[in-house]
């Protein structure tokens, strides 16, 4: 092996190879036990991020321990057409050439998308290649696919028949931009400051009522205004008529019980064409419903004078003839929490609109008890209340989008008005009413999500029913975001009971949002995105995944600096130079064919001790995926490797004398700790381990050909109580010895002389001169307590003694300490007044305050230290 571990060069054979021998396909006729995920699809305009990162790290980290574990371990991948955003990228890039959407019509447009999806839409796949993902890529979908176009035909007929999809005039969120629909899903929602603007109406016999708006503009589209029934300022008001500022409509004030008394002046205007409280308003009071605005944002003729303003231009216009007709009381400061569009981020217009809508209620009741009968489990729990809440109170679902990327809504008009519309599956030629050739398709498309929510069975290619979608559906387990909770896992749970009677994955393991070391989400726009692919190229895949997945605690944010991956570097470093220890140790001793120990009898307390540690790490390890808590696992290997394995065993394997024994025993324990690490490793950090077991092939009679089909260890119940506890006394011997040593600033390898109050074996002392530096180890004595140069430390299992006579002059170290601590109170009590000082705090950057609080808490560690330090020289006891 090379002395240094170059990842760049391993890691695309490694995964070539893995794709060679077939190691991520699964045959659905192997009669093992499954386990399935489907990926969450990245959509075709996407390039990985940090999200997908450890989102797909995760997915993989359970694939491939299942797969060790003997199940026929299948993870589908996929990529989402994602209507909205990829025809937004294909419009753009057109118009870098002067051509619009319209100019190309929609099927020279849609052939467009094509072309970018085939020239960038695999571009995300190799990334996840990039990442280690074991994919069966055999299996990979679109959800544009003819099998999709399928399914979501089946699906649409099948719930239009039911009575569950129906179209209707309704009040929408409309993005001007992007000229669709939006559902509510599909709007983010930020505080923003506004103003709240007080507007005089003037009543048609004389006086005015004030009415109170963020929205003045819509003014023109108002048809009512609306009261409190018990609001007391306005009873003789109620059945008044006002005419309106502009358009001169007359319309009435109206009691209802909507309105909130505290509001603004309590009298509120009612827009029902472009509000949706307004809209309901507007149906129960039989109003008329005015639209004042085109598809996008453009004031129509409805809005008289204002027409071909567009609506925020229109808004200061509004206000300033308001002003001065005398017709505006005040403008007062108001936050207000207005929508976007999830994909453009323009902001969202309530807007009166024809769609397609599914109801959801009957849909929702068994995805509702699913979760209440925890047939349906979240990870953490908290979120199973998040979902329950969103069904208690769904609404129903706006699936047709005025876009032309997507799949086509599959009904049929006859422009002989009097035929009902033709829901269905297949495209028709005539009118099935009239017979009439003179037909047409509905122009608008569904919802992306409209197929995804059928992502875990369409992938096996449902409606039909294959020996894959008997054999792998239900799968086992999802692993998404929070912010698709609603989007897409509320609705694939509800399309999977009623399809196939089956909720379609029974553990949700919702993971949170990555963001930066300042917990701020990350963005282009901030300067704050650490891209994966940069590091993945730089230092290798394992240290990306190592870094995401140690930092992930259960279900929270993870905040990641812009070095989180060092740590993960440096333990495959750690791992690279513990492999070539054990080879070169197999080399010297001329050790080959190596076989893990059947037998543990006649072995060291050392090789039982880390035996024991071994087994330990194995249950907790599967535990804690049990549990899917996969920074404990990934964490708790890194201790158990790093310290028990590397600072302990590993050292202590240099110290035998005996080479029979050495050869017999411990070489073997040395390789089964190594492997059985290797493999309880490999599902986090899969290239380093896999390099590293071709490497061992050549002494050690490995099971399988590559890590990845190796079996997953299991607990051999080995647990020597006794070793354990013999070699933890030798450990805080070892500990006391350093520390005593390092607080003199002695090199750890300076022989002294030390005096122990408990009993040790030949063996026990050989293993403490060696690692703690110490020329001999005598019987306690009492007498040298009393001298001035002899320190004393208390352990549980008895006093250690340390004589420093000669080595160092105890009085000028005690001066050095205290010299030292007065400086650093003086550091102290300086950053102290910067930190009091609320101008600093305030003004200084971010980095600049934070690097000021790291370094007090630092120098307050140091002063703890030596003030103890100091008092452990003029005690001398510990």
């Amino acid at each position: 092996m090379d002395t240094k571990y170059n990842p760049k060069e391993i890691e695309n054979k490694l995964y070539k190879i893995w794709e060679e021998n077939g190691y991520f396909y699964v045959d659905a006729n192997i009669q093992k036990k499954k386990y399935v995920i489907v990926i969450p699809p990245p959509n075709i305009t996407g390039f990985l991020h940090m999200g997908h990162a450890l989102n797909n790290t995760i997915q993989d980290i359970l694939i491939r321990w299942k797969r060790m574990e003997g199940f026929n371990s299948l993870w589908v991948p996929g990529i989402d057409h994602a209507g909205i955003a990829t025809q937004n990228v294909v419009e753009k890039e057109l118009l870098k050439n002067g051509i619009t959407r319209k100019q190309l019509g929609r099927e020279k447009f849609i052939e467009e998308v094509w072309k970018w999806k085939e020239k960038y839409g695999s571009r995300i796949i190799f990334q996840l290649k990039k990442l280690g993902a074991s994919c069966d890529w055999t299996r990979t979908r679109f959800t544009m696919d003819e099998m999709f176009s399928k399914a979501v035909k089946e699906c649409f007929v099948r719930l239009y028949k039911k009575g569950l999809i129906y179209k209707g005039k309704k009040i929408i969120n409309w993005c001007p931009r992007c000229t669709t629909a939006l559902s509510d899903e599909e709007v983010e929602y930020k505080d923003e400051k506004s103003f709240l603007y007080y507007i005089k109406y003037p009543l048609l016999n004389g006086g005015f009522i004030e009415v109170a708006t963020t929205r003045p503009e819509t003014m023109l589209g108002d048809t009512a205004v609306a009261v409190n029934p018990k609001d007391e300022r306005y009873k003789n008001l109620i059945g008044k008529d006002i005419k309106l500022p502009f358009v001169e409509r007359i319309i009435p004030i109206i009691a209802d019980e909507k309105v909130e008394i505290e509001f603004g002046t309590g009298a509120v205007k009612v827009t029902p064409s472009h509000d949706p409280n307004d809209f309901e308003i507007a149906q129960k009071h039989n109003l008329e419903f005015v639209v004042i605005m085109n598809e996008e944002g453009i004031m129509n003729e409805n809005a008289g004078e204002f027409n071909n303003y567009e609506r925020f231009e229109c808004r200061k216009i509004i206000i300033e003839k308001l002003r001065k007709l005398g017709l505006l009381s005040k403008i007062e400061d108001y936050t207000n929490r207005v929508g976007h569009c999830y994909r453009c981020d323009t902001i969202v217009e309530p807007y009166l609109s024809t769609q397609w809508f599914v109801k959801m209620a009957p849909l929702a009741e068994p995805a509702i008890k699913a979760a209440e009968e925890n047939r349906l489990k979240f990870y953490p729990e908290r979120w199973k209340k998040v979902y329950l809440h969103w069904l208690y109170n769904v609404k129903d679902w706006c699936i047709s989008r005025q876009i032309w990327w997507g799949h086509r809504i599959p009904v049929w008009y006859c422009k002989n008005e009097s035929c009902p519309p033709m829901v269905e599956k297949e495209e028709i030629k005539n009118c099935l009413n009239c017979g009439s050739e003179k037909i047409y398709q509905d122009e608008n498309v569904l919802d992306t999500w409209f197929s995804s929510w059928l992502w875990p069975f369409s992938v096996f290619g449902w409606p039909e029913k294959t020996k894959d979608l008997v054999i792998f559906y239900p799968t086992d387990t999802l692993v998404t975001a929070q912010e698709i909770l609603f989007f897409w896992v509320a609705r694939m749970v509800m399309a999977g009971i009623e399809f196939l009677g089956e909720i379609p994955f029974e553990n949700v393991y919702i993971h949170g949002t990555v963001r930066d070391s300042k917990g701020k989400k990350m963005s282009k726009s901030l300067g704050n995105v650490i891209d994966p692919v940069e590091i993945i190229e730089k230092y290798g895949a394992d240290s990306l995944r190592f870094g995401l997945v140690s930092l992930t605690a259960f279900g929270q944010d993870v905040f990641l600096s812009s070095e989180f991956y060092t740590k993960g570097r440096n333990f495959t470093n750690k791992i690279w130079n513990a492999a070539r220890y054990t080879l070169k140790r197999c080399e010297e001793l001329n050790v080959k064919n190596v076989e893990f120990l059947k037998e543990k009898k006649d072995l060291y307390f050392t090789e039982k001790w880390i035996l024991s540690r071994l087994d330990e790490i194995i249950i907790n390890t599967t535990n804690s995926l049990d549990k899917f808590y996969f920074n404990e696992a990934i964490n708790n290997l890194y201790d158990f490797f790093w310290h028990d394995f590397c600072d302990w065993y590993i050292e202590i394997s240099k110290v035998y004398e005996d080479e029979k024994y050495t050869k017999s025993k411990v070489i073997p324990v040395l390789c089964e700790v190594f492997i059985t690490s290797l493999k309880l490793l490999h599902p986090f950090i899969p290239f380093i381990t896999e390099h590293i077991w071709q490497n061992f092939k050549n002494i050690i009679k490995l099971e399988t050909e590559s890590i990845v089909i190796s079996k997953w260890p299991e607990s051999q119940k080995f647990f020597d109580k006794e070793s354990i506890e013999k070699f933890e006394n030798i450990k805080n011997i070892i500990i006391s010895i350093r520390d005593m040593k390092a607080k003199f600033g002695i090199p750890a390898l300076k022989d002294l002389e030390c005096y122990y109050e408990g009993n040790l074996g030949e063996f026990e002392k050989l293993i403490i001169k060696k690692l703690a530096g110490i020329k001999e180890i005598k019987k306690f004595d009492e007498e040298k307590t009393f001298e001035s140069d002899f320190f004393v430390r208390h352990l549980i299992s008895g006093r250690i003694g340390i004589s420093f006579k000669g080595i160092i002059n105890i009085s000028n170290e005690k001066e050095k300490k205290i010299k030292e601590l007065e400086k650093l109170k003086i550091v102290l009590s300086n950053i102290e007044k910067n930190l009091e000082n609320k101008e600093f705090v305030e003004k200084a950057p971010y980095e600049v305050v934070e690097k000021e609080r790291r370094k007090k808490e630092e120098i307050e560690e140091k002063i703890t230290n030596l003030t103890k330090d100091i008092e452990f020289i003029e005690k001398r006891r510990e």
